[in-house]
């Protein structure tokens, strides 16, 4: 639990400040981190509660979800920093986030099933009986696992993001919610003839080449809650718009996923491993609510609302998991989007347009990527040292 606040200062209140384009999970964690850094950050945000934040499941699972390559490199320099980088968010905001490493099971069918996973060697093998003595009450089809005690949760829904808000609070962030960025206008890198920036020649999927412009951010048009429009001058921005973000910049590969979720209200003590089934998975929270999480649906685009098929498949999932779930009385419903690219990893760093930085495109590791994000993306625009190689393995032109 958190013991108080710091009194360190924020940021110059006279300086021009960045604009952080989104105010989810990224956008607060970036403007914390700037504001810490003494520098002053507006996040201008339309409607914080549509963001994936609020309805992710929380797990910190870059073993448990079987990342490889530069992403599982990203995900795991993130799971280091999260205990310092929540340590800070609760000394500023006096609100506990809710973390546990309570470690992750991962249930298969088989032990070669087991044996072939990307992720293997990272953890702990179990069999049948492993699997009972971890997860009580486990389905009768779950015959191997794998044990990954390095990964956890932390409770991005009813605590994180309040916490997250309050400290930015607390650092001298400033914030414009109901304000909708309506476009972004540049000029040319020479100062002059201000125009607003033409689409990227690129498709969603990757496989065409994406162009910007050898341009400079001037300002961004926006659409404040009373409905003035104006245009707010700006010389450096960050896109941290989720899903929406291709809705800024039109071909920039990220797009929507849909996915459903719901919650149980269980015993307390229950379950207390995240259990991490196909297709489904079960993150039990300390007072006994078990997050039941999630279909993914990329053909729905941004059709909302629940459906009975999407609940079907968690209670299907459930049933095969923990049986005895079954009968635990529900609580929630919600759904949400997952900002996704074509090969489901982030877009960080600088933009296509000069002064416009990227923080998005996280699919179903934003809450995993936070902390990373906000350090390499800050280090960056600060000037500070970073490693430069990993950053620029999640640039946007990878995708040409």
């Amino acid at each position: 639990m958190p013991t108080g606040t710091s009194a360190e200062p924020g940021p110059d209140p006279d300086t021009d400040p960045v604009l952080i384009l989104g105010g989810g999970l990224i956008g607060l964690a970036l403007a914390h981190e700037l504001a810490r850094q003494g520098l002053a950050a507006t996040v201008l945000s339309r409607r914080r509660s549509e963001a994936a934040g609020f309805v992710a499941a929380g797990m910190l699972a870059p073993h448990a979800e079987g990342l490889d390559g530069r992403l599982l490199e990203l995900g795991q320099r993130s799971l280091e920093r999260i205990p310092a980088w929540v340590a800070r968010i609760e000394s500023d905001s006096g609100l506990a986030c809710g973390l546990r490493i309570c470690g992750i099971v991962v249930p298969f069918a088989s032990a070669a099933e087991r044996d072939a996973y990307p992720t293997a060697a990272h953890g702990e093998r179990l069999d049948r009986s492993g699997l009972e003595r971890e997860i009580t009450g486990i389905g009768p089809l779950w015959q191997a696992g794998l044990l990954f005690p390095q990964d956890g949760q932390i409770d991005n829904r009813r605590r994180l993001m309040r916490a997250l808000e309050r400290a930015c609070v607390h650092r001298g962030v400033r914030f414009e919610e109901g304000c909708e960025v309506l476009g972004l206008v540049t000029e040319p890198e020479a100062g002059a003839g201000a125009t607003t920036p033409p689409p990227l020649s690129g498709a969603r999927d990757g496989r065409e080449p994406i162009q910007g412009p050898s341009e400079q951010l001037a300002a961004v048009r926006l659409r404040r809650a009373d409905g003035q429009e104006l245009t707010l001058p700006c010389r450096e921005a960050v896109l941290c718009g989720g899903a929406w973000s291709s809705q800024l910049l039109p071909g920039l590969p990220v797009f929507p996923v849909k996915g459903q979720m719901l919650s149980l209200q269980g015993p307390i003590g229950a379950l207390s491993r995240v259990v991490f089934g196909p297709g489904t998975y079960l993150v039990p929270r300390e007072d006994g609510l078990l997050v039941v999480g999630a279909t993914s649906e990329p053909e729905a685009g941004f059709g909302e609302g629940l459906t009975p098929a999407g609940q079907r498949q968690l209670q299907a999932g459930i049933d095969a998991l923990l049986p005895s779930a079954t009968g635990w009385p529900p609580m929630e419903r919600w759904w949400g989007f997952r900002p996704c690219t074509p090969d489901q990893a982030p877009l960080l760093g600088k933009g296509p347009i000069g002064g416009l930085w990227l923080a998005t495109g996280h699919h179903r590791n934003g809450v995993l990527l936070a902390a990373i994000s906000a350090e390499l993306v800050a280090s960056a625009m600060l000037g500070q040292q970073i490693d430069a190689g990993l950053l620029e393995a999640f640039h946007w032109s990878r995708f040409a």
